[in-house]
């Protein structure tokens, strides 16, 4: 078995002590944040994406290792330590669970700049970022998210429902059929799948586009690629129920069927990464060649 060098690896066992003082104080302070954040992702919804990224990240940190110069900067972590010690506390009276998390990711980071400095925190961006992204977002965020994306994946349904000759009358979030009623509720707005698809989309640009440009391009075209999907399952439903059955509105099938369309989101997230990831070589490639070897594109 191939072992990791031992640059790559993220600690060392010569000294001990400070470690284990250091895993027991941030147990005892974070572990209220870490529980709840764990228990988010098992039972809610709308945050079970973060049993992928949660691995994902650490898996990506590990892959990466260390970089060939570390510089710890113990001052400057021990500051941001400090911040995010007070940000918990702070949080944990005004039970926002919101913030108490981040605290969390912000011991995290300060506890690498303080070990190893700014550059393998920069070089674990990638890790931090899908941590972050795996917080839930605070209810009165996900409220005022949901309404606007319930009235768009509700007028884009009510639209191609007219395309096909279904009548219909649209009132804000409610699609009236003949003799059926679409009611486009929260957990229908697509701000569960958004949120997920951002998630991958960043993993995707960060894992195979090098140029900041098109990593950018693919994270903008990930929240229109996310609407447009949502607002086809709310024109499949009301097909289904007027044309079909008025039980393929709820149920099993109407959640298989939401599933089928993440996929269909996420593979055209992908398309439009390999559209990308092809332009990059063709920017790459319109330079002369002056017969001296190409520098490789930079890792995640």
């Amino acid at each position: 078995m191939i072992q990791p060098p031992a640059a790559s690896l993220p600690f060392t066992t010569k000294r001990p002590v400070p470690w284990v003082v250091a895993g027991l104080a941030f147990f005892f302070l974070f572990f209220e944040s870490a529980s709840t954040l764990l228990q988010d992702w098992w039972n809610d919804p709308d945050a079970q994406h973060g049993l992928l990224l949660g691995p994902v990240a650490v898996y990506l940190a590990w892959k990466r290792g260390l970089g060939k110069s570390v510089a710890p900067q113990p001052i400057m972590g021990i500051v941001l330590l400090t911040g995010s010690v007070l940000l918990r506390y702070a949080s944990a009276l005004a039970a926002e669970l919101f913030t108490l998390r981040v605290s969390l990711m912000g011991a995290l980071f300060s506890l690498v700049v303080f070990q190893w400095g700014w550059g393998q925190a920069r070089r674990w961006w990638l890790s931090f970022s899908l941590l972050i992204l795996s917080i839930p977002l605070p209810q009165v965020i996900l409220s005022s998210l949901a309404f606007p994306l319930q009235l768009r994946a509700s007028r884009l349904g009510a639209f191609l429902l007219e395309l096909r000759d279904v009548p219909v009358g649209l009132e804000g979030n409610i699609i009236n059929l003949p003799g059926q009623v679409l009611f486009v509720t929260e957990a229908c707005s697509g701000l569960r799948s958004l949120t997920a698809l951002l998630s991958l989309g960043l993993l995707v640009a960060a894992l195979w586009l090098r140029s900041p440009w098109a990593r950018a391009i693919l994270l903008v075209l990930v929240i229109p690629i996310a609407i447009v999907v949502n607002g086809i399952r709310v024109f499949l439903t009301g097909y289904l129920v007027y044309f079909v059955d008025p039980a393929l509105g709820e149920g099993f099938l109407h959640l298989t069927e939401g599933w089928a369309l993440f996929l269909l989101a996420f593979a055209l997230t992908g398309l439009v990464a390999a559209l990308l990831y092809y332009l990059e070589g063709l920017k790459r490639s319109e330079p002369a060649d002056t017969g001296s070897p190409g520098k490789e594109g930079s890792e995640p």
